[in-house]
């Protein structure tokens, strides 16, 4: 199997995975708090990742020369899934996963600096596309009844943080073991949501606030309901496995191609918003998903022609 094709398993099962995660965390987000569920998920993670880290070849392998971008991935990440996960607290989670779905094409855009990856006019043209989706999505002139325009700000301000953090895994992933990134992350996430409960863990703050998303962040961590155990114990497995398949990925694939993979996440969330929480994506959003998805596709279809034609460009090399 060659490394892309590893990559595009990975990537795929890793948007498996976020799919049952962003379910499980809008099931549980009108009860407990956001940085319990963090802190449940992550603690959980950790473990998981380090039996995982101990099979790829021990704690040695957590050394790195480069704390600062590590430190900086991390905080991306917990950022992209903070401001993501207030999100589904307050909107469909199809919508919610088709505005952050202009993630690929962000990706696609940082690897030119920060990669020296290659993108040519045509898919600057999608990118540009994709934000025109986010533009019909978030127009003056669409009625999205309770929700407060501010908050579809949060999936796509998720998306740019993510991007930065994928870009950042593609250059680091060649000097760094996928389960040593996925353990920084969980690590990140887990003085995050200790430093969230040491300061607002008793809800000292959220009678000040009004905003749905900003009650899901402040409030009070409760003990969890015995029916409610087994989902959390599912959003941790489901973080360890979602941390090292992206790892992998993106270590091993060309960042603009992996990203298009992502999009196979966008239909499960529209599935999981109607068969769990009867959610069905209006008119507006449909178009949003056209828009965004077929750039995305675009840009991948025009990566794979590329790749074809330089391949035919070789010449054919004998015993």
């Amino acid at each position: 199997m060659t490394d892309q094709s590893r990559a595009i398993l990975f990537i795929l099962l890793g948007m498996l995975c976020i799919s049952v995660n962003d379910m499980g965390i809008k099931l549980l987000s009108g009860e407990y708090p956001l940085h319990q569920m963090v802190f449940v998920r992550s603690a959980i993670g950790v473990a998981i990742s380090l039996v995982i880290l101990r099979a790829e070849g021990g704690l040695a392998l957590l050394r790195t020369d480069r704390p600062r971008l590590h430190a900086l991935r991390a905080g991306l990440i917990v950022v992209a899934n903070m401001t993501f996960f207030a999100a589904l607290a307050v909107m469909p989670l199809g919508a919610a996963t088709a505005l952050f779905f202009v993630a690929p094409l962000f990706i696609t855009l940082l690897a030119v600096p920060v990669l020296g990856e290659p993108v040519g006019r045509h898919r600057m043209a999608a990118i540009a596309v994709g934000l025109l989706g986010v533009g019909v999505m978030m127009a003056p002139g669409v009625d999205w009844g309770d929700i407060g325009r501010a908050s579809l700000l949060l999936p796509v301000a998720a998306a740019a943080c993510y991007a930065g953090m994928q870009v950042l895994t593609r250059k680091l992933g060649a000097r760094s073991a996928a389960s040593a990134m996925a353990i920084y992350i969980q690590s990140a996430f887990l003085l995050v949501s200790i430093t969230f409960f040491l300061v607002a863990g008793d809800g000292r703050f959220v009678e000040s606030v009004a905003h749905p998303a900003a009650v899901f962040l402040l409030r009070a961590w409760v003990w969890p309901a015995a029916e409610d155990w087994w989902l959390f114990g599912v959003l941790g497995v489901m973080s360890a496995t979602i941390g090292y398949c992206l790892s992998m990925a993106y270590k091993h694939g060309t960042a603009s191609v992996v990203a298009s993979y992502e999009y196979a996440a966008l239909p499960l969330a529209i599935f999981w918003g109607w068969a769990i929480f009867g959610e069905v994506p209006r008119p507006v959003v449909w178009l949003g998903i056209a828009l965004i998805a077929g750039a995305g596709l675009y840009v991948f279809a025009r990566e794979r022609a590329q790749d074809r034609a330089l391949a035919s460009a070789r010449p054919i090399r004998r015993g």
